[in-house]
C-alpha cells in the first residue's frame, strides 16, 4: 500500500472526500503517512454496506466465520514484522511492545475468537408447569435463551493500542455475526487499515469489515449516529463516551464502553519484601507501559504509613532503571506520548501538582530531546485525595502517592473517585487482600499482582464504563438476547 491510505468501505479501497491528513511519529515527529478524510457521506456509505451485508454474514455458519478469523490471523502473523514497525512508528510504542503486546496481542485475539465463533449460542431453561388461565390451556412450557447477533456496530476504538483494541471488538463481533464499521482514532490509523487488509485476504465478505478515518470529529460522530448503526463500541475518555451515550440514547443503540481509569493501589504494612518488590514493580509499570497512557493503570498508590517511605523510596529507585529515548532503540523503556498537544495537557497536570502542594520526587521536567512529545515519568509524594492529580485522569506517566492508616481508610479512599476500572490491593494476609478487594467499587481488582486472566470480564463502575468484554464476555457483549418459548 502507498504511503497515501485510501478508505476500505463495502470492501473497496475508496479515495476520500477530504483528502489526507498526516500521521505523525511521535518520536521523531515524522511524517508516517496521509490518513485518509473521509466525509460524512462516506461514513454513511460504510455503514449502509455495513448494513447491507449484514443479512448474509450473520447467516453465515459459525465454522466458516471462524475459518476467517483464524485466516486473519495467519496474515497478521505473516506479517507481524512490518505490521510492528508501523504500530511503533505511529503510536510511540517501544519496538517489544509493537511486537508482543500490540500485533501479537491482534493476531491472538483473532484466534480466540476463532474459537469463539464456535461456542454455543443457546441455553436451556427449565421447563415451566402452567395452570389453565386466561393464556392457554394447562401445559408445560420449555424454552431458549439464545443469543443473536445486534446488527450492525461500530467500533471506536482507542490511540494507545492501534492493534489488540481494535482485535478485541472487530473479532468478537464477526464472530458472533455482527458487521462493523471500525473509526480508529486518528492518531494511529494506519494499522487498522493493515488489519482490514488482513481480513480482505481472510476472505471476509465485501461490507463484513469498514474502515472509516478523519481527524475532524465529524467523522467520529457520524459513524455514531448513522442510522444503519445498531451498537457502539467505544474505547476512550470518559468526557467523549458520555457524549456518544447521549446520541445513542435517543434511537436507543446498544453501547458498550470502556472509558477513563484511575486505578487505585492499596498497598499495606503487613507485606513482605517480596511482595514490596511486586508492588513497587507492579505500579512502575505506569511510568514504563506506553508512558502511562493505559486505563489500567495503577496511577494512584494508597500506602499505609508503615510501609510509606519505603515504597516511595523504591519507586523512586525503579525510576532510576527506565530509560527515557527513541522507541526504535534497544535499551529504550519510556518512550513518547501520542502528541504534542497530549503532552502539554501531562505537563500541565504536573504543574497542577506542584501548585496543589503535592512532592514531586522525581521527573518534573521535559526530557532533552531534539525530536518527539516526550514527558519525564513523574513521582508526586504526601498528596490528599482532593488534589486533582489524584482524582483526575492524567494518561501519562504519573503517580501519586496518598498515605493511610486504617484499612477502612485505605477503602474510603479508593473508592472516593469518579472511576472504577481496575484496583489493586497488596498485603501479606490474603484473607484481608480479598476482603478488601470484594469491598472496592472496581470492575476489577488485582490481588497482590497487575497480571490479567484474558477470560475474566473486562470493564468498569461508574463512569469507568458500561458492559462488559474479553473472553466469552465479548461475545455476549455483541449479542441479543432472544427468548424462545414452546408447549411440551
Amino acid at each position: 500500500m502507498s504511503a497515501t491510505q485510501p478508505l476500505f468501505i463495502g470492501g473497496e479501497w475508496v479515495e476520500p472526500d477530504g483528502g489526507h491528513y498526516e500521521v505523525v511519529n511521535p518520536a521523531t515527529e515524522a511524517v508516517v503517512g496521509l490518513a485518509p478524510e473521509a466525509s460524512r457521506a462516506q461514513v454513511y456509505a460504510a455503514a449502509a454496506a455495513a448494513r447491507e451485508a449484514f443479512p448474509a454474514w450473520s447467516r453465515t455458519r459459525p465454522e466458516e466465520r471462524a475459518r476467517i478469523l483464524d485466516a486473519a490471523a495467519d496474515v497478521i502473523q505473516r506479517e507481524s514484522e512490518p505490521y510492528a514497525l508501523l504500530a511503533r512508528a505511529e503510536s510511540g510504542a517501544t519496538t517489544a511492545t509493537a511486537r508482543g503486546m500490540q500485533v501479537a496481542v491482534g493476531a491472538a485475539r483473532f484466534r480466540r475468537y476463532a474459537k469463539g465463533a464456535l461456542e454455543p449460542v443457546e441455553q436451556a431453561l427449565p421447563p415451566q408447569i402452567n395452570a389453565a388461565g386466561p393464556m392457554g390451556a394447562a401445559g408445560v412450557f420449555g424454552a431458549l435463551a439464545v443469543r443473536r447477533p445486534v446488527g450492525v456496530v461500530t467500533c471506536v476504538t482507542s490511540y494507545n493500542n492501534p492493534w489488540a483494541n481494535p482485535a478485541g471488538k472487530v473479532a468478537p463481533a464477526l464472530a458472533m455475526g455482527n458487521t462493523v464499521v471500525v473509526k480508529p482514532a486518528p492518531q494511529d490509523p494506519l494499522s487498522v487499515y493493515r488489519m482490514a487488509e488482513a481480513l480482505a485476504e481472510a476472505g471476509v465478505p465485501p461490507g463484513v469489515v469498514n474502515v472509516v478515518t478523519g481527524s475532524r470529529t465529524e467523522v467520529g460522530e457520524a459513524a455514531v449516529e448513522s442510522p444503519d448503526v445498531d451498537m457502539v463500541s467505544f474505547t476512550g475518555s470518559t468526557a467523549v463516551g458520555q457524549r456518544i451515550a447521549e446520541v445513542c440514547g435517543r434511537s436507543m443503540k446498544r453501547q458498550l464502553m470502556e472509558l477513563g481509569g484511575k486505578g487505585a493501589a492499596v498497598v499495606f504494612d503487613d507485606v513482605d519484601e517480596a511482595r514490596l518488590a511486586s508492588a513497587v514493580k507492579g505500579i512502575g509499570t505506569t511510568f514504563a507501559f506506553y508512558s502511562g497512557q493505559i486505563c489500567t493503570a495503577p496511577t494512584r498508590v494508597i500506602a499505609q504509613r508503615g510501609i510509606y517511605d519505603r515504597l516511595v523510596a523504591g519507586l523512586t529507585a525503579y525510576l532510576g532503571h527506565l530509560t527515557v529515548g527513541d522507541p526504535a532503540e534497544p535499551g529504550t523503556v519510556v518512550g513518547p506520548v501520542i502528541s504534542a498537544a497530549h503532552r502539554d495537557r501531562v505537563e500541565s497536570y504536573i504543574e497542577l501538582g506542584r501548585k496543589e502542594g503535592a512532592r514531586l520526587v522525581a521527573g518534573g521536567e521535559r526530557p532533552a530531546r531534539e525530536k518527539g512529545f516526550y514527558v519525564a515519568p513523574t513521582l508526586f509524594a504526601d498528596c490528599t485525595n482532593d488534589m486533582r492529580v489524584v482524582r483526575e485522569e492524567i494518561f501519562g506517566p504519573v503517580v501519586v502517592v496518598v498515605p493511610f492508616d486504617a484499612e477502612e481508610e485505605a477503602i474510603a479512599l479508593a473508592n472516593d473517585s469518579d472511576y472504577g476500572l481496575i484496583d489493586y490491593v497488596w498485603s501479606g494476609d490474603v484473607a484481608r487482600a480479598f476482603r478488601v478487594a470484594g469491598q472496592l467499587r472496581a470492575g476489577g481488582v488485582g490481588v497482590n499482582t497487575i497480571g490479567r486472566n484474558m477470560e475474566a470480564p473486562f470493564g468498569g463502575f461508574k463512569k469507568s464504563g458500561v458492559g462488559r468484554d474479553v473472553g466469552s464476555y465479548a461475545l455476549h457483549a455483541y449479542s441479543e438476547l432472544q427468548s424462545l418459548v414452546w408447549p411440551g
